[in-house]
């Protein structure tokens, strides 16, 4: 039955003293943090001989700070590490940041403007200077952030997706790809944001309804007349085509004739496409292959030129009238330039459509035509639905593997080249002569008149796709890449698994030969606002966790989130619960303090069964039980169900129960007492233990006090001995319902907590007369009396109680108290069932007011049996 394999041991335990008479966060967890990290508790040993178990964290922006998505998913990696460190892991979680390439140039950008100044006037490298400094001076406040919420990770260990290590992985990787023609320079359309000035990957791009206009278009004359309708009329001046359906009688005549583009002097063709949809608005549709993905496929089909008409800012590029004019003052000049003609047919404002978004200025997006650097993603897609079809790896929960192939099953070659300063920057030079050579990191760029290298830079997701094995020193083949790649769980909203799930999938695969880069996706949901709201600022519903962190304690903040973790659900989360947390790390502190001071102790083996009481067996049962269920909980990642399953345990059955039980035990003293003390204080340990990896700082002040022991971050995970007693736990259900029965009827007669009343008690074949004392004294129950009138007699579970209630209350006042309550309910129950009754009401009245009456029936029916069994059990007389 003893848990030998983690028996702290004897040690020179502190005293309750040392423990003050409240928890105060702010003054514990700041010490205890830079205690972990001083003593190098976080930091994983490569030349180690224990397995390992490794989890690397989503790199956060240099930018950023931390929300409560990183608070959130945070304390679950943190949590499955500390777990697995004390249980014997080596056990890595490896720190780093994404240099973010728009958000920081935006953000270095916006601070030269103060200044009066651009990227431009200070040139590209010193610019780039700039930058770093910037990130020197105010990036990774988010990394102080993570010590604050207590983060385990191995500081030694930081990594930064521009620092000299991952940029070499960078630099070899994509030679790599280049000569394995994975990699390629093409022209295509793309996501461009002119307010960003760069191309922005699909998954860049936020789609939302906008209130637009759909105008229609008489395009040619006569019978060579043809309507066409549009959102974006701007687009026109770039038409070199009408498509229409093969098929489509309407316009069979037109297909390979030239009409006459509007406000132009030039004619277009009308070509014939399988694209178009006959039965979609007039069947007829304006090709403008340089500013859309779909017209550039008819345009490729057909050997249609491409024409853009607006630069990088979208101003109207086509000499003419609307040269100089932004895209959006371009729309409505050219729809009344048409009117005036009259060629528009049909105007429907507002048009709701979906309109694309750059994800990180908001700005409206520009499919645009330019020459670009792409990942041909096919085979490397391939391999990554691969390793999860064959089960190399597994997603968690499993109905998000959905999710998951439907994006990697259609994925589409990936634009990698950004037009920014910040970043990668493409290892490609060309030549004066029209060379074009990809250098690796190992080899010299070409160099001589007319050589240039190649001015984009790699998207920010290329660089953070290599980050399970760049940061384990890969391409080198360090003693790190051989201890800790693969990784074991990679823990990640579901949000990003398009982002960055998909990608490092692919590269891990492809750069590691076939050895996927992590052996568990565990994807989790969102948090949300109380109400299930997604958290917004135009919401008003966005919360700062420091703000609830300085207020309530890291602790409660990480117990509440992992308390709502359930896998692949979003998490619901309001300022009451994180009270409700705090309370509860208080009671474990208020709780642990009363045991110290009633002498708990872990000195010394643990008494044999024949030794304890049925309170102590039934205890250390129930221990036993939860240590295996918290166990099957993290290995199914049930975060919420180990949460709330130690908070009940600890709670309900410790603190509620056993302590209260005890408390009588102590107080007689002798051999009995000696035996709880010692079981209390092994619950006390093993409990704390379970808790610690999701409430990290209370535990480590509690236990460290109560076993004299260094740190509970470092000792040994709880295992289930074995030990059950189905005996003791019956037992204690009887008496645990005798308790609450009798707590039930004294607060129906109006008695407070801590009166007195005199009783007696037949526990005769109930197997209860042990715990008589016990039961007495919690529920305030004093010997009976002479004289003793049993005024209620109550039957619970085979036991008879006899309470003498007479001087204790007022039996008339409180029945004719209770027969008002009784005829006021009595009322509501005949009005209610009467209207319900009526069917000329049911006909005519709205199903939510019959709703409402049909509750109030019900409350009525309850509020009678609730009153009239009161009633009975008053005392006679």
């Amino acid at each position: 039955m003893t848990d030998n394999t983690q028996q702290p041991g004897p040690g020179p335990q502190r005293a309750p003293a040392d423990l003050p008479t409240q928890y105060a966060p702010a003054e514990v967890e700041g010490k205890l943090y830079e205690r972990w990290v001083e003593r190098g508790y976080f930091e994983a040993d490569a030349t180690s001989d224990k397995p390992p178990y490794t989890i690397v964290i989503p790199p956060p922006n240099v930018t950023g700070s931390l929300h409560l998505g990183h608070a959130f998913q945070h304390t679950l990696m943190d949590a499955l590490t500390r777990r697995k460190r004390m249980q014997g892991f080596e056990a890595l979680w490896l720190p780093g940041m994404d240099h973010a390439g728009i958000a920081t140039q935006n953000k270095v950008e916006q601070q030269l403007a103060e200044e009066g100044l651009s990227r431009q006037d200070l040139g590209r490298e010193e610019f780039t200077d700039r930058v770093w400094q910037w990130k020197e001076e105010y990036g990774g406040r988010i990394l102080g952030q993570m010590r604050r919420l207590g983060d385990g990770v191995d500081w030694s260990r930081e990594r930064f997706t521009m620092d000299e290590g991952l940029s070499r992985a960078v630099g070899t990787i994509f030679k790599r790809l280049h000569d394995d023609e994975l990699i390629y320079r093409a022209e295509r359309i793309i996501n461009w944001c002119p307010r960003c000035l760069t191309a922005i990957s699909d998954i860049e791009v936020d789609y939302q309804e906008d209130a637009g206009e759909l105008v229609s278009i008489a395009y040619g004359e006569g019978e060579d007349r043809l309507v066409v309708a549009t959102t974006r009329a701007e687009t026109m001046l770039g038409d070199t085509a009408v498509a229409v359906h093969p098929e489509d009688e309407r316009y069979r005549h037109l297909i390979g004739r030239r009409i006459k583009l509007p406000l132009t002097d030039r004619t277009i063709p009308v070509v014939a496409d399988e694209h178009v949809d006959p039965e979609f608005g007039t069947g007829a549709v304006k090709v403008t292959p340089a500013h859309d993905p779909n017209d550039f496929a008819i345009g490729r089909r057909h050997d249609l030129p491409s024409l853009t008409v607006m630069d990088e800012r979208g101003v109207i590029t086509v000499p003419g009238p609307f040269e100089g004019l932004d895209r959006f003052e371009a729309r409505s000049t050219i729809v009344n330039a048409l009117r005036e003609q009259g060629r528009i047919v049909a105007e429907k404002r507002p048009y709701l459509h979906s309109v694309g978004h750059c994800s990180r200025c908001k700005t409206t997006v520009e499919p645009r035509l330019s020459m670009q650097w792409w990942v041909k993603v096919g085979p490397l897609a391939q391999a990554a639905g691969d390793a999860v079809r064959d089960g190399r790896v597994a997603i968690h929960p499993p109905e998000m593997a959905k999710r998951y192939f439907d994006w990697v099953d259609n994925m589409h070659d990936w634009c990698i080249s950004r037009q920014l300063w910040w970043g990668h920057r493409i290892p490609v030079w060309y030549g004066p002569n029209g060379e074009t050579v990809c250098v690796g990191p190992d080899e010299e760029p070409p160099t001589g008149e007319g050589w240039t290298q190649d001015s984009d830079v790699l998207d920010t997701w290329f660089s953070s796709g290599l980050w399970p094995f760049s940061t384990l020193g890969w391409p080198e083949q360090t003693p790190e890449l051989k201890k800790f790649y693969p990784t074991d769980t990679l823990l990640t909203g579901h949000d990003i698994i398009f982002f960055w799930v998909a990608r490092m999938m692919m590269f891990g695969l492809y750069a590691m030969d076939g050895t996927p880069p992590f052996r568990t996706i565990a994807l989790t949901g969102l948090v949300r606002d109380e109400h299930g709201k997604k958290m917004s600022k135009s919401f008003g519903n966005v919360v700062d966790p420091l703000d609830w962190m300085d207020r309530y304690g890291a602790d409660a903040v990480r117990f509440t989130l992992a308390r709502g973790a359930n896998p692949g659900a979003d998490v619901p989360i309001g300022e009451d619960w994180v009270q409700a947390s705090r309370n509860f790390a208080n009671k474990l502190w208020n709780a642990t303090r009363f045991a110290l001071i009633n002498g708990a102790t872990v000195d010394g083996p643990l008494p044999g069964a024949a030794e304890m009481s049925a309170t102590d067996r039934w205890i250390l049962s129930r221990l036993n039980s939860v240590v295996a269920e918290v166990d099957a909980g993290y290995e199914d990642y049930q975060f919420a169900k180990v949460s709330d399953l130690l908070f009940h345990f600890a709670w309900d059955e410790v603190f509620d129960w056993y302590v209260e039980l005890s408390k009588t035990v102590f107080a007689a003293g002798g051999e009995p007492a000696e035996v709880s003390r010692r079981v209390l204080g092994e619950v006390l340990d093993r409990t704390l233990r379970l808790l610690h990896p999701i409430v990290p700082f209370v535990t480590e002040e509690l236990w460290t006090t109560l076993t004299g022991q260094e740190s509970v971050a470092v000792a040994s995970w709880p295992q289930d001995s074995g030990f059950r007693d189905a005996a003791a736990e019956e037992e204690l259900a009887t008496v645990r319902r005798v308790v609450t029965e009798i707590r039930r009827f004294r607060a129906d007669q109006g008695l407070q907590p801590g009166q007195r009343v005199p009783a007696r008690l037949d526990l005769a074949g109930t197997g209860l007369a042990p715990h008589e004392d016990a039961v007495r004294s919690l529920l305030r129950l004093q010997p009976a009396g002479d004289p003793f009138e049993a005024t209620a007699t109550l039957p619970v579970a085979g036991a008879t109680v006899a309470l003498d209630l007479s001087g204790v209350i007022d039996v008339e006042a409180e029945r004719k108290r209770l027969q008002k309550d009784l005829a006021a309910a009595e009322k509501e129950l005949k009005q209610t069932t009467a209207k319900l009754g009526n069917e000329g009401f049911l006909a005519k009245a709205p199903a939510p007011v019959v709703d409402k009456i049909r509750a109030r029936q019900a409350t009525a029916e309850e509020d009678i049996a609730r009153l009239t069994g009161q009633l009975e059990r008053l005392p006679r007389g």
